[in-house]
C-alpha cells in the first residue's frame, strides 16, 4: 500500500461552551495569550502545536475535542482513508488563508480531522 505521510498532528480543536471561561483556563494551561480571539475562534500557538477553541462545537457540530493531522495533499489522503474504510464526515474546504479542513470517521465512530495548507 502507498501513502502519502503525514506532518502529524499539529492541532487540536476543542468545542466550549462558556468561551471566556475556556479561554482563561487554556491561557493558564499553555501560559500564553491567544493569537486569534474571536466570539467563534479562539486560537492559541504553543510549542508548535495550535489549540482552539469553538464555541458551541461550531458549524461542525463537534461534541468532542478532534486532532488534526497535517498532510501535504488532502484529497489523496482522502481517498487512501475512504478506501480503507473511513467516512466521509465534511469533505475538504477552504477555512481561509488557503487553508483546506476535512474530517472522517473511523470504523468505530471516531472523528479524525485533515489540513493542508498550501
Amino acid at each position: 500500500m502507498t501513502s502519502t505521510a503525514t506532518q502529524g498532528i499539529k492541532t487540536v480543536l476543542h468545542p466550549v461552551s462558556d468561551l471566556a471561561a475556556a479561554k482563561t483556563i487554556y491561557a493558564a494551561l499553555l501560559g500564553v495569550e491567544p493569537q486569534t480571539d474571536s466570539p467563534y475562534y479562539v486560537g492559541f500557538e504553543a510549542e508548535g502545536q495550535h489549540i482552539g477553541l469553538v464555541p458551541g462545537g461550531g458549524p461542525q457540530g463537534m461534541t468532542a475535542p478532534v486532532a488534526y493531522w497535517h498532510v501535504p495533499d488532502i484529497e489523496a489522503k482522502l481517498a487512501e482513508m475512504t478506501a480503507a474504510g473511513a467516512t466521509v464526515k465534511e469533505p475538504a474546504n477552504e477555512v481561509g488563508g488557503g487553508r483546506l479542513v476535512a474530517t472522517v470517521t473511523d470504523t468505530d465512530g471516531n472523528v479524525l480531522g485533515l489540513i493542508q495548507d498550501r
